[in-house]
């Protein structure tokens, strides 16, 4: 196959810090390349200097064939370039069709007048994807995984011929997942060029023709999907190998801290019952709409059941608010860390201290900065938060480093019981490493009891000591620790889309 891009020798640097090290690889036409790096390994850089939102400060870039020396990213498009970033980036109070023809009026030096031919070729696109969207819809109305249809069809309307996809799954269901692998096997057969990033190296292996590995700014290792795995790629990634490792064993004897009993909210889930033992790993998963996250919302009283039974350590508790669950001892990191865990725009100290701030007022309800810094402090060096500064603002961390934060914040309660819903969503696989060794820690410290609610079939299994999988609001199956294994857990959710 003729290649479509060629890089060659590039590297950057800012502020003196070298983000990118003597990059060289090309991408054939019709081929799917992914891009595998830990947190600040250079891969955002790279796909900007592709993109011509930043240039390169040494080495060559040809597309085609030939020479660019700096295009910017309106010629980037021009030139058949277009990224799908993790935040999509759409115009979310136009429509569908606007969007889609947006790039290629402005191009052409209109002010977005939409032409009956584009309107025709807008639905001949999404028509070619095998997707049903009205084109005069809102584009902020839409689902996720539609607006990043939308996107899609953006850069086929661009006439793309390299299509860069930035954590492209991270909001999406399995189902919706599925569609857009076989988007991307489209556009392959058509020609196009995909570039695929994810911290989900199992959606690398099956998706992809090669994969390019970028570790410190420098390339690790380009290799044919075939010629590697799973392991390998996450080894090379981080310098170490950090496959899945089990939990060790929870003591059988241990005095039970979670009992829950015919706990019933209408239109959510019915009769869920089960019981977590002192320093057990409950695992949770299920398809979407099975019930999972609704089972996480009731028991930390934000969508209180309507019927049933929870008690903590024997005694049974009344949980119609958070503080009724805080008060238990029941602690709650949701799947949203950025709009429900934490304040974006306040600094981590205050962050760390939000669910304790009582402890941390003197006898006239002042706060004690001096004791939230020591508080934070602590965490920072605990939980190995990558920061200067407990002043720093949250939103200034990395995605890992966020969910960190998210944890110290509950984990300085001292929880009895902590509910963790897709802890590791859109971080880097040595980050997963590091919250998954942290929570070792606090149960061998502490004997906690975590409830851990995944996608992930890899860490059910790793990291459970048993596992509940829910059908339709319901308890379909309770799987004991020598039964939780990738093909059982399979099974059993595709007996579940097989009953949908």
């Amino acid at each position: 196959m003729e290649d479509f891009i060629t890089v060659e020798n590039i590297s950057k640097n800012f502020s003196g810090l070298k983000a990118l090290r003597d990059i060289s690889f090309s991408i054939k036409k019709g081929e799917a390349l992914g891009l595998c790096g830990a947190n600040g390994s250079g891969k955002s850089t790279l796909i900007k200097i592709l993109a011509g939102v930043l240039s390169a400060d040494s080495g060559k870039i040809k597309i085609e064939g030939a020479e660019m020396v700096s295009y910017g990213p309106l010629g980037g498009i021009m030139r058949g370039i277009s990224v799908i970033y993790q935040d999509i980036s759409l115009f979310p109070t136009l429509t569908v069709l606007e969007n889609i023809c947006v790039a290629r009026a402005i191009g052409q030096g209109r002010i977005l007048s939409i032409l009956g031919s584009e309107r025709a070729r807008a639905e001949a696109i999404l028509g070619d994807l095998g997707v049903s969207i009205n084109i005069d819809s809102i584009v902020e109305e839409l689902p996720i995984a539609s607006q990043q249809l939308v996107a899609i069809a953006r850069a086929l309307n661009n006439d793309s011929k390299l299509i860069i996809l930035d954590e492209p799954t991270t909001a999406l269901t399995s189902k919706e997942v599925g569609l857009l692998f076989k988007i991307v096997n489209k556009l392959k057969n058509s020609g196009i060029s995909v570039i695929f990033i994810s911290h989900k190296i199992d959606e690398i292996v099956e998706l992809c023709d090669r994969v390019l590995i970028l570790r410190d700014g420098g390339l690790i290792a380009a290799k044919p999907i075939k010629d590697t795995n799973l392991e390998e790629i996450e080894t090379l990634m981080v310098g170490q190998s950090l496959v899945y490792s089990k939990m060790d064993d929870v003591d059988r004897e241990a005095p039970v801290v979670l009992e829950v009993n015919s706990l019933t909210k209408k239109n959510n889930f019915k009769d869920i019952g089960f019981s977590l033992r002192h320093g057990e790993v409950l695992g949770v998963i299920g398809l979407l709409g099975s019930g999972r996250t609704e089972l996480a919302l009731a028991l930390f009283g934000i969508n209180a059941a309507d019927s049933g039974k929870i008690a903590v350590d024997g005694t049974e508790c009344r949980v119609r608010t958070v503080n009724d669950a805080v008060s238990a001892g029941i602690a709650y990191v949701p799947e949203d860390r950025l709009t429900e865990g934490l304040v974006m725009n306040y600094p981590i100290r205050e962050n760390i201290v939000l669910a304790t701030l009582d402890k941390f007022k003197d006898k006239f309800t002042f706060l004690k900065r001096r004791s939230m810094s020591e508080a934070a402090q602590k965490w920072l060096r605990t939980l190995s938060i990558k920061t200067d500064s407990p002043d720093n603002i949250v939103s200034s961390l990395s995605g890992g480093n966020q969910q960190k934060v998210v944890l110290a914040k509950w984990l300085e309660r001292n929880p009895k019981i902590l509910i963790l819903d897709s802890p590791t969503v859109g971080i880097d696989i040595a980050a997963k490493a590091g919250i998954f060794a942290i929570l070792k820690t606090m149960i061998a410290e502490n004997g906690m009891g975590i409830i851990l609610i995944s996608d992930e079939i890899k860490e059910i299994t790793a990291y459970s000591h048993r596992a509940i999988i829910m059908r339709n609001g319901r308890v379909a199956k309770i799987l004991p620790k020598d039964e939780i294994n990738e093909e059982r857990i399979r099974a059993i959710l595709n007996e579940q889309k097989q009953t949908k």
